[in-house]
């Protein structure tokens, strides 16, 4: 697990702030560590990345610990600077991941869950952590205010893992995450658990079934993003005809596609025509791309529906149309 190293030096703004060589508290009139105010020590955390607010800053003294728990600074706990040490292989999960990488990242979350002390809200992992079922169970335990994940890889979590968790995240709002088989499982633990559920991003193909299940389950779902996926062209009907509340649908820079039928092979639709945008008309924002010299369009087609973002610039899996859903 590697981890970017950032050319801030926040013993120096600490020391500045404290008025002179702090850890020279033998002398007088020099002021000490713990004598710093936790509004200003607070501020500096703030610019500090998970990495290195994890690596010893609630250790110093009472002082410290208390700013480094402050809830300002954890409100968003963003993990998306660790990615897993994985490589793929044939079978079930389809991904092994190192040993030495579990072990980093065990200990980079729980001193983040400790510090924060329940008080994170939004929770993003990147699109390369491979969380298992210990880790997952471990933060839905301590992050029970949580209002939206961004969670897009869950090749080593099991069904009933995250079905536990949804029980517990019952203010969840909004969830990023990968395409699934069989999603009647995960939109009915949301449909029972999370009233307030509101906005949804689905990473990979969309496929009829996806849409009947949001259909049946989330009829109140307020704002969908398919970007840069699969489509099916009979999943995005339903979409339109029976989620009635929906409010915001963003189809960027997707390949919309007839659904096979018999031995044929599926057609890809070049425009969408005029039933699809008789229909989209009353939502608030209907977001398409079919422009012939979009990069991202050409990128989806060239990897047939399903992108491969570690080919691209390294955090353009985090873009949306929709803000809300962007990182």
């Amino acid at each position: 697990m590697e981890f970017p190293v950032r050319n801030c030096d926040h013993t120096l703004l600490i020391t500045e702030a404290l008025g002179g060589s702090a850890m020279e508290d033998g002398h007088s009139g020099i002021r000490r560590w713990e004598d710093m105010d936790i509004d200003i020590m607070v501020k500096i955390f703030e610019s500090m990345n998970i990495i290195e607010l994890t690596s010893g800053v609630g250790h110093v003294c009472r002082t410290w610990r208390m700013a480094a728990c402050d809830s300002l600074l954890w409100k968003t706990l963003d993990l998306s600077l660790i990615r897993s040490n994985f490589i793929k292989i044939p079978l079930e999960p389809y991904v092994y991941v190192s040993a030495r990488s579990d072990k980093l990242f065990n200990q980079i979350l729980k001193t983040a869950l400790s510090l924060s002390q329940g008080n994170v809200s939004t929770l993003i992992f990147h699109y390369n952590m491979y969380v298992n079922d210990e880790q997952l169970a471990y933060t839905a335990d301590r992050s029970l205010q949580l209002k939206r994940l961004v969670m897009p890889a869950w090749n080593r979590i099991k069904k009933a893992t995250i079905c536990q968790a949804i029980r517990k995240w019952q203010y969840l709002e909004s969830l990023t995450m990968p395409t699934i088989l069989n999603p009647r499982y995960l939109i009915g633990a949301i449909s029972r658990h999370c009233k307030n559920f509101s906005e949804l991003k689905v990473m990979g193909p969309f496929d009829v079934v996806f849409a009947s299940t949001l259909a049946a389950y989330l009829p109140n779902l307020k704002v969908l993003s398919l970007r840069c996926t699969l489509l099916f062209k009979d999943a995005l009907m339903v979409l339109l005809n029976d989620m009635k509340s929906l409010e915001v649908l963003n189809i960027s820079h997707c390949i919309v596609v007839e659904p096979p039928s018999g031995q044929t092979h599926r057609r890809v639709a070049v425009e969408l025509d005029s039933s699809i945008f008789e229909r989209a008309c009353r939502l608030k924002q209907f977001l398409t791309c079919t422009s012939d010299e979009c990069v991202m369009c050409e990128r989806t087609r060239n990897d047939e529906g399903m992108i491969r973002w570690y080919k691209y610039e390294e955090d353009l899996w985090k873009f949306d149309e929709v803000s809300s859903l962007a990182i």
